[in-house]
């Protein structure tokens, strides 16, 4: 988990270095297909009945169009913010989960979490700094952004029966589709085979991360390794100071605080529920 954690802090890292000299679309569509490469062995392997048989079309379909969205916002936001102030924002999904459960997914919700859902909004405002920056489309991207991939954790749980592998790949190919559909607007010319490495080392690196987060969760409980998902942050300002001079913004450490703590307190909470009322078995593939 710690290895896959800094994995995508470096995708990160990589992604907000190239949409900074090419297209947001291009870049994409370049990362789609590397990581499409990447997996299509893995597919194979598991043949075509995951996929046609997939569980809840619609739902998959919703999925597709957020993480499509998500990762869309994600690299928009990066290219006028700092990693930091990024990851923090999307660390704050978990808390917009929890917030949408009693709604969404039948699921209670006591005052113990409700109070941490609030400590984590306050910390969210506090990041966005009370002002007319929170008006920015940067900004207003970056919530957007982190609402769709709160979304994507939300069906994630109305998904389980559908394999992880399956998922991702329906993941890939939205993105994939909607990059090769903005690419040509904002086409860069690429303009040498280190560039091309470097498009295509970021596809390769983010699936590297899903692999090993998904072997980290499989070999462990989610109690153990789920809250390592934090250090994401500490690498986000370790390679914004290195690569791009950025320095956190106190207001920024402050929320991130809030944040972190109250997206602990909740996932905790609930492994304690869990405990006292223990859920049916099921056949996960």
């Amino acid at each position: 988990m710690l290895l896959g954690m800094l994995m995508f802090a470096l995708n990160d890292a990589i992604g907000k270095w190239l949409v900074a000299s090419h297209g947001l679309g291009q870049v994409i569509l370049i990362r789609s297909l590397a990581a499409l490469l990447i997996l299509a062995p893995f597919l194979w392997m598991a043949g075509r009945k995951p996929i046609i048989t997939a569980e809840q079309p619609l739902m998959q379909v919703a999925r597709v169009l957020f993480s499509t969205l998500e990762v869309f916002c994600f690299y928009y936001a990066v290219m006028y913010l700092s990693l930091a102030d990024v990851m923090t924002y999307w660390l704050a999904a978990p808390i917009y989960v929890a917030a949408a459960s009693p709604l969404l997914l039948r699921e209670k919700v006591g005052w113990r979490r409700w109070t941490a859902i609030f400590v984590g909004f306050l910390g969210v405002i506090i990041t966005l700094e009370p002002s007319s920056a929170m008006f920015t489309m940067p900004a207003i991207i970056s919530l957007v952004g982190t609402f769709a991939f709160a979304f994507m954790l939300l069906s994630g749980r109305k998904l389980r029966a559908t394999p992880d592998k399956t998922l991702v790949l329906f993941q890939l190919a939205g993105a994939g589709f909607a990059g090769l559909l903005f690419a040509p607007s904002d086409w860069k010319p690429i303009a040498s085979a280190s560039q091309f490495g470097l498009l295509c080392l970021l596809g390769v690196v983010a699936m590297g991360a899903h692999m090993l987060v998904n072997r980290a969760l499989k070999i462990s409980d989610a109690a153990t390794v789920a809250p390592l998902q934090y250090t994401l942050l500490l690498w986000a300002i370790i390679f914004g100071w290195m690569f791009f001079g950025d320095v956190p913004r106190l207001s920024m450490m402050l929320g991130a605080t809030l944040i972190i703590g109250s997206g602990l307190f909740i996932f905790f909470r609930e492994q304690q529920l869990k405990k006292r009322q223990p859920e049916p078995l099921l056949d996960l593939p």
